[in-house]
């Protein structure tokens, strides 16, 4: 009697199927959901931005020329870029058209001779957030603290 006392579950081959599909279902429902979050946090972060361009220019802080670093620290490169610096470190920045810049770039003898083009990047509502060094700060302090005199985090 080889089957005596087990019981054997027969999974119909519909039901798999269907756990499947809602299985999809509530991966897209997730990822829609994240993005629709992402999409909220973005716009705050721009409305930050947007505020801090028009109280540094209400208040007359000076814009400079910004440049940028190699992505291995080891060089600064030229940019057409104007705004301002928000960290000490003078990698994070706003320019004067309400952007918000890393300015880290891959470098290079092109960027030697002819200067940087950092691209403008969602500016984040934490900076900082999942670094390494576990130091973040948010993103409206650190405008203010700008804003003070303050150069940054």
């Amino acid at each position: 009697m080889a089957g005596a006392g087990r019981t054997v579950a027969v999974v119909d081959e519909g039901d798999g199927r269907q756990w499947r599909e809602r299985q999809r279902r509530a991966v897209r429902a997730h990822a829609a959901a994240d993005e629709r979050r992402r999409a909220a946090e973005q716009a705050e972060a721009a409305e930050l931005v947007a505020w801090f361009v028009a109280e540094a220019t209400r208040r007359g802080l000076p814009t400079e020329r910004l440049t940028a670093r190699a992505y291995d620290g080891r060089g600064r490169y030229r940019t057409r870029l104007r705004g301002w610096y928000v960290d000490r470190a003078r990698t994070r920045a706003v320019d004067t058209d309400g952007r918000f810049h890393l300015l880290t770039v891959p470098g290079g003898l092109r960027a030697r001779l002819l200067g940087a083009e950092p691209q403008p990047s969602p500016a984040p509502l934490v900076v900082g957030a999942g670094g390494r060094d576990g130091e973040s700060i948010p993103l409206r302090a650190l405008l203010a603290r700008r804003l003070d005199g303050d150069d940054g985090a």
